[in-house]
């Protein structure tokens, strides 16, 4: 992969009552040296926000605005120096994370990672000798390619919005919510504290899965959706302008696990339409809002 930096448009480094703060933009430029359909830009991020758009451009346009908060100058530079933007670049897929904090970020051999590409943190791994001195934040803001597929993730200090991506989308958050607008193909959506609104501009031909504890999902489709729709709420129900709505048999769904197996019972099921693509939407404290565009 090709990369053009751009790097530290502007510095700033303000003295407060509570310590020091530094903060920086960080602008690279970016294109795929085996371009094709499987390529993915994932974002493995820790604190903050991402915003990802899609455009007609080749390139992929990132910029990062990286915070740094230190009780004293000395911590304030060592964070500086030790937490910085990792870059790994796979000649199809571009990861972008968060390196020189105490959970290691890698390829995970399991197979149970945060990503489709297997990559993650190793949050059950980390070096006990290690300690974070200071507060940080990384803010991205990407321009991608159309047809590039996205796996992003952030856990705090930040919402997850995604416009107009093309391609397939992951999108995983904890203390923030999840926006995706205008996508065409298959998406998951999960958070934790938080709601999650999906707006199609092109109803999708593959699975899908929307989860929230904490929080609505609100999804809009094209008009003549056809699906078979999975709902599972502890506190919320389902609302929908959709009137070809008919009820499904239950299904009993076997799984097995380490403490052996696991049975679940779905008895929330409904075809749209004739049926067709697998919509899954689950709540736990919310309610899921689905409806067709008039």
């Amino acid at each position: 992969m090709k990369t053009t930096s751009l790097t530290s448009v502007l510095v700033i480094i303000h003295i407060l009552a509570f310590g020091q703060t530094f903060s920086e933009k960080i602008n690279k430029e970016f294109v795929f040296e085996k371009p094709g359909s499987p390529n993915t830009l994932v974002i493995a991020n820790v604190n903050g926000s991402i915003s990802v758009t899609g455009y007609a451009g080749n390139s992929i346009l990132v910029e990062v605005t990286r915070s740094i908060k230190g009780k004293t100058s000395e911590r304030l530079e060592k964070g500086k120096a030790q937490i910085r933007l990792g870059i790994l670049d796979r000649a199809d897929t571009l990861i972008l994370y968060t390196e020189g904090i105490c959970s290691r970020f890698g390829k995970n051999t399991d197979k149970r990672g945060d990503w489709q590409q297997g990559w993650g943190y190793r949050w059950d791994n980390k070096d006990d000798d290690c300690q974070e001195l200071v507060d940080y934040s990384f803010d991205y803001v990407v321009k991608l390619p159309q047809t590039v597929n996205l796996s992003v993730s952030t856990v705090n200090q930040g919402d997850i919005t995604i416009e107009q991506v093309g391609g397939a989308i992951v999108a995983n958050n904890v203390n923030g919510s999840i926006s995706l607008t205008n996508i065409a193909r298959e998406a998951t959506a999960q958070t934790i504290n938080g709601d999650v609104d999906v707006s199609y501009v092109k109803n999708p031909v593959n699975r899908c899965r929307f989860y929230t504890l904490n929080g609505d999902i609100n999804a809009w489709f094209q008009k003549g959706l056809k699906a078979e729709l999975s709902f599972e709420s502890f506190n919320g129900d389902l609302f929908t302008n959709i009137s070809q709505l008919e009820s499904l048999p239950v299904v009993v769904e076997k799984e097995t696990t380490q403490k052996g197996i696991k049975y679940k019972v779905n008895g929330n099921r409904y075809r749209i339409g004739a049926g067709g693509v697998a919509l899954d939407f689950e709540t736990f404290n919310g309610n899921v809002y689905l409806k067709e565009k008039i």
